[in-house]
């Protein structure tokens, strides 16, 4: 029987020893009495709209930081991400005339698993570096040691988030009358600047007709608001344990770190302790699906996930990488369907084509980026399944982390603004032209 704590009882990969028990329980003893960052009738929503995206009435776009940074920390950040998702959001919307539900990988996205647990430097060998939730990005023994105070301090920081989330999404910032003042500072030319031109200057012949009819933003709030939602890997156990609560108005339990959590491809095992802790949730489950999934067993992960089957509970997150999804992904959909599994499919083009540069430096290439991509669009119709979302790591800021897009960033440019704390991230034109290129052939 699922209890609070049950997880404790099976394997749990890729958690942090902490050395002070006792500080470790106080921290999450404080935690316990916070207020939820979100809510249950949020989350309720969510899975109303994912429910529709898992009938082919919507597509799903989740998208933000690969591992949220202390430092980085800034309403500007903040806003210019939640922007480019605006306004990607529209663009998808002009493609697939569906309603687009809009997920940031924000407020919460601060722990990562690492392929190795120790790093070593100049014959110093210390703990990898497992997000800000956890320890610190610096390569030093103290900084790197697993520290229960950071869970503070990724709660302050997630609430802040959102509350500047909730006041751009209800409070005009998302009206749609202003789609032509969403333009980035440094995207100001170049063809998809063009084309963003040319669809927000359709948008509003659109709205200005409906005025004329007397419908406008005032009167409408659908035209002046958007719902937008947060998620994040439930890497963390002890911290979102911590923030579940149970719903007051109907006996739900709820992770109120989050309004979507998912298991990532590292934790995704039948005897998973964040199995176990994602089965007696209410909140929608990702599940991130690699070359390495065993469809068996991802049937019966499935089945403990979401025993009713029911339609916007689970999304399936593939993560092949191009060279290998034509491979994996038709035997899973296969699979999954054979077995009737009502799920949410989605594609996340980016862990998968992971590389070095010739200097060593991790990056993505958008054009495997954007071929992925393509072949899932292909391969679902070609399988009869809705290519239902797109998982991206991406940020509304300049930076030079994916080599290639419509801004040619060459390998030897990576060096100038690569800001990431972990994985490479599309910017704000690359994310932009990403989803022209997904709208286009969607329509086709």
């Amino acid at each position: 029987m699922w209890k609070l704590d049950s997880w404790k009882q099976y394997e749990a990969l890729h958690l942090p020893t902490y050395k002070d028990d006792a500080h470790l329980n106080e921290v999450l003893n404080s935690l316990k009495g916070f207020p939820p960052l979100v809510f249950a009738g949020e989350v309720r929503s969510l899975r109303k709209s994912l429910a529709k995206v898992a009938e082919g009435e919507g597509f799903l776009l989740q998208g933000g930081d690969c591992a949220e940074s202390f430092s980085e920390f800034n309403a500007d950040n903040i806003r210019d991400t939640f922007r480019v998702i605006l306004q990607m959001a529209v663009i998808l919307t002009s493609g697939t005339n569906l309603p687009v539900v809009k997920v940031g990988r924000m407020a919460g996205q601060f722990a990562k698993p690492r392929s190795s647990t120790t790093e070593i430097k100049n014959n110093v060998e210390l703990e990898s570096y497992k997000g800000d939730i956890i320890n610190g990005i610096e390569f030093d023994q103290l900084k790197r040691e697993p520290d229960p105070e950071r869970m503070l301090k990724a709660y302050s920081q997630a609430a802040s988030t959102l509350n500047l989330l909730r006041a751009f999404a209800d409070g005009g910032y998302a009206d749609l009358r202003f789609v032509n003042s969403w333009n980035m500072g440094f995207l100001k030319s170049g063809e998809e600047y063009k084309r963003y031109r040319d669809l927000a200057g359709k948008i509003q012949e659109s709205l200005n007709f409906m005025e004329a009819l007397g419908v406008n933003s005032i009167n409408t709030p659908q035209l002046r608001k958007t719902d937008y939602y947060t998620c994040h890997e439930a890497l963390l156990l002890p911290y979102e344990e911590a923030l579940t609560r149970t719903d007051s108005t109907t006996g739900d339990i709820y992770d109120t770190s989050a309004h979507f959590v998912w298991i990532g491809d590292r934790t995704r095992f039948e005897n998973s302790a964040h199995v176990e802790f994602c089965s007696g949730i209410q909140n929608p489950i990702g599940i991130k699906c690699g070359p390495s999934v065993d469809y068996d067993e991802l049937i019966k992960i499935i089945d403990k996930l979401n025993p009713n089957n029911d339609a916007g509970r689970i999304t399936l997150i593939a993560r092949y990488g191009n060279d290998r999804v034509e491979k994996y992904l038709p035997k899973l959909i296969k699979q999954v369907q054979n077995e009737g599994r009502s799920v949410v499919w989605s594609c996340d083009p980016m862990h998968g084509n992971t590389i070095k540069s010739s200097e060593g430096t991790k990056t993505r290439p958008f054009s495997e980026i954007l071929s992925e991509v393509k072949k899932n669009i292909q391969i679902h119709d070609a399988q009869g399944s809705w290519f239902g979302g797109i998982h991206l790591e991406m940020t509304g800021q300049n930076v030079t982390e994916c080599t290639g897009g419509i801004d040619e960033i060459s390998e030897s440019e990576l060096k100038d603004r690569y800001h990431t704390h972990c994985d490479p991230r599309l910017n704000a034109n690359q994310a932009i032209e990403l989803a022209f290129l997904i709208s286009d052939e969607l329509k086709n």
